[in-house]
């Protein structure tokens, strides 16, 4: 009898593993798609050469082409932007003054003013919106584009100073004494060091609250003036008779831009961190 193993098949030693689904992935691709399914179809029939959304007639760009010579769709563009820029500048000086503030210096009622200062965050915006009209109404304030960013601002506060406060329990809070130590001054040690690395997480304040003050209906519907539409609310106006394509088109835009800014954050954001790291 021969003393060498037998050698296995040859159709053992060349089959493959067999590829598995756990339903981990499964899971995930079931929730993907119900919540990306109506962007899909709002993207599909923002395309619809019908004027009307219950049937497909063909392929156009025209309703995209459209949306550039609609005169009260741009002038609602422009007042959301005045909106939404002034908001967001205002914020984002007094929120990073505010998160500095509360981060390093210690004074009475500091807790207090802490939970009133992020407490935009939690409160519905139907009640900050009733909350602004009654006071502008108390003290004989009439509605306008200013009264809108007025009332951006409480929210966009709120958030940039967020953000910018998780940035401030990362950094390493021996930098600044270090620069005090070698001669700077406070101002120059808060601008020289301090700002540069909290500016990541105010640029990612700013682009968040941006979005947010773009997408904001409640708070506008109850304190713009006459004239001052923003973009929301023009595109409420025109879907009470029927979503047409070119409000399909103009919102497939508005998702586009929003999660840009969205990405461009993220990977600010992550290169802030790989810097540090490194």
């Amino acid at each position: 009898m021969s003393n060498q193993q037998e050698e296995p098949p040859l159709d053992m030693l060349q089959s493959k593993p067999k590829f598995r689904v756990s339903w981990q992935v499964v899971f995930a691709a079931l929730m993907f798609f119900y919540m990306y399914l109506p962007i899909f179809v709002l993207t599909f029939y923002s395309f619809n050469k019908s004027a009307f959304s219950a049937g497909w007639t063909g392929f156009t760009l025209s309703w995209y082409v459209k949306l550039l010579g609609d005169e009260r769709i741009l002038t609602a563009l422009k007042n959301s932007l005045i909106v939404a820029l002034c908001a967001v500048g205002v914020s984002a000086v007094l929120g990073t003054l505010m998160a500095v503030g509360l981060s390093k210096y210690r004074f009475p009622g500091k807790s207090l003013y802490r939970g009133v200062s992020y407490l935009p965050l939690i409160i519905p915006d139907i009640a900050i919106a009733v909350a602004t009209l009654v006071f502008l109404a108390a003290v004989a304030i009439p509605l306008s584009l200013w009264t809108i960013i007025a009332a951006h601002i409480v929210f966009c506060l709120a958030y940039v100073g967020l953000v910018v406060s998780t940035r401030l329990a990362d950094l390493n809070p021996y930098l600044e004494e270090a620069a005090l130590d070698l001669g700077a001054t406070p101002l120059e040690a808060f601008l020289q060091v301090l700002l540069p690395q909290l500016m990541p997480g105010i640029i990612s304040g700013c682009l968040l609250s941006f979005v947010l003050s773009m997408d904001d209906f409640l708070i506008a519907s109850f304190t713009a003036g006459s004239g001052s539409t923003t973009l929301p609310l023009e595109i409420f106006s025109r879907i009470r008779t029927g979503v047409k394509p070119d409000i399909n088109a103009l919102s497939v835009i508005l998702m586009l831009v929003s999660g840009g800014l969205a990405i461009i954050a993220e990977i600010m954001q992550r290169r802030s961190d790989r810097k540090r790291s490194n």
